[in-house]
């Protein structure tokens, strides 16, 4: 997928996974009690530091802090825009 939006530095653009709809014993979760998800699919990444390559790319799937980045809506999607260092782990 092509973002016209280039993050600076070490930051990433993440596009966040749907929130669940059902919980694993097969009950409804209405839209109030979602919890905002904490897993999403880098869409766009910086260039990085000159001291500090960035580690990660686009396509990979990643957890992140559930207060991390900053939302965006970009051409209708929402977006979160974060540094690499809220980047938990690479799935």
């Amino acid at each position: 997928m092509a973002l016209s939006i280039k993050p600076i530095g070490d930051r990433v653009v993440v596009e966040a996974a749907p929130a669940e709809e059902k919980t694993a014993s097969g009950i409804y979760i209405p839209d109030t009690a979602k919890e905002k998800p904490s897993q999403g699919t880098i869409v766009a990444v910086g260039t990085g530091r000159p001291e500090e390559p960035l580690t990660v790319q686009v396509g990979d799937k990643v957890l992140y802090g559930k207060y991390a980045g900053t939302e965006i809506t970009y051409e209708g999607k929402e977006y979160l825009i974060m540094r690499e260092s809220d980047i938990y782990a690479v799935l």
